[in-house]
C-alpha cells in the first residue's frame, strides 16, 4: 500500500467549501483513477490532509498528473488555500 498526502492550509471559514470539494470528487477518484483504494478527510486545528491509499507509487504520482487532479480538485481548492499544499508519499514498509 501506498499513500499520497496532501496537507492544505485552509482558513476555518473556507473549510466547509474545501470539505465539498472532497466530497465531491471522492467517488471519481475511487472509481476512474488507476490504483485507487482509499480517500479520507483528516482535518486538525492547524491544516486539512486529504489521505490518498494507492496499489503503487506509480500510480500514487500518475494521479497528481491527471486530469481530474489538475483540473477539478487543484482548481477548486486553488481560491481557498493560505498556503501551497505540502505533498507527501509514502510506501507502507
Amino acid at each position: 500500500m501506498v499513500y499520497l498526502q496532501i496537507t492544505l492550509k485552509i482558513a476555518n471559514v473556507n473549510r466547509a467549501a474545501a470539505a465539498d470539494i472532497y466530497r465531491k470528487y471522492k467517488a471519481p477518484f475511487l472509481t476512474t483513477i488507476a490504483g485507487a483504494k482509499s480517500k479520507e478527510l483528516l482535518v486538525r486545528d492547524e491544516d486539512v490532509q486529504v489521505l490518498h491509499g494507492f496499489d503503487s507509487k506509480e500510480n500514487a504520482n500518475a494521479y497528481l498528473q491527471s486530469e481530474l487532479f489538475t483540473a477539478d480538485v487543484v482548481a477548486g481548492l486553488e481560491p481557498l488555500l493560505d498556503a501551497a499544499p505540502e505533498v507527501r508519499i509514502y510506501q507502507v514498509a
